[in-house]
């Protein structure tokens, strides 16, 4: 399967490794899925995990978000979109559509509420992570 994953899923599955969100990080680990992203998506990650409030407050290292982004990099696809998005009511999402349009993605997987009351993309659907795993 091949999926876009949300920075939030990423976000909380570094800081919650057990449960629903941390399997979608342990399903990435055992190469179940692949996962599809762009530039701007790793950019992001890389500029949540590197704020004050989470470093200080769960204690991630910069060892922690090289781990992150190297797991992504090695189980995942890098996508170069090709069409500019203006569809999600948060412009700042608009990247995750356009990588899964641009990769081919079988899903989005998101907890936000911007993506999910889009339901779908281009027939592309947009999974809350426990769809997501079901689907796995």
């Amino acid at each position: 399967m091949r999926a876009v994953i949300d920075t939030g899923i990423f976000v909380s599955a570094l800081i919650r490794r057990r449960g629903t969100i941390g399997s979608v990080l342990q399903a990435l680990r055992d190469g179940r899925y692949t996962s599809i992203y762009s530039t701007d998506i790793l950019v992001e990650i890389i500029d949540v995990l590197g704020r004050d409030k989470f470093r200080v407050k769960y204690h991630i290292e910069p060892d922690d978000i090289t781990a992150l982004i190297n797991l992504i990099r090695l189980r995942g696809e890098l996508v170069i979109p090709t069409q500019t998005v203006t569809a999600c009511r948060d412009p700042k999402d608009d990247k995750f559509l356009e990588a899964a349009l641009t990769g081919g993605a079988d899903c989005i997987v998101s907890g936000d509420a911007d993506l999910l009351d889009m339901v779908s993309f281009e027939d592309i659907p947009i999974l809350r992570p426990a769809e997501f795993l079901a689907r796995l």
